[in-house]
């Protein structure tokens, strides 16, 4: 394997390797004087693996299903979260939809 084969193969490597990376859904800790709870919300993303190794949409699936769990009710945050995660195979793709719940909270500002 001459030089430029091994700069290809490492390359071809590393991009693979990228794009399997997801995006963390954060959630943090709060105090029960640093929020009201707004209400339960719930909301789903799809992501879609291509040909078994192309993502689409896929890797922030988590967060766009909690960002939409949280701004249907109008809040900051959500706490007490679950994550449910279910699939579906055609014949080029296989599909991941994630579903997020749990109870949306409106912060209270510090004054």
């Amino acid at each position: 394997m001459n030089h430029l084969s091994k700069i290809v193969a490492c390359a071809l490597v590393g991009l693979a390797l990228a794009g399997c990376t997801g995006t963390p859904m954060k959630t943090k800790q709060y105090d029960s004087s640093q929020y009201t709870v707004v209400g339960h919300s719930e909301a789903k993303a799809t992501g879609l693996l291509l040909f078994g190794m192309i993502p689409i949409r896929q890797n922030n699936r988590f967060v766009r299903a909690q960002n939409a769990a949280i701004l249907a009710k109008g809040g900051d945050a959500m706490i007490n979260t679950q994550v449910q995660e279910d699939w579906f195979w055609a014949w080029v793709l296989t599909g991941y939809t994630t579903k997020v719940s749990g109870d949306v909270v409106k912060l209270k500002t510090v004054q």
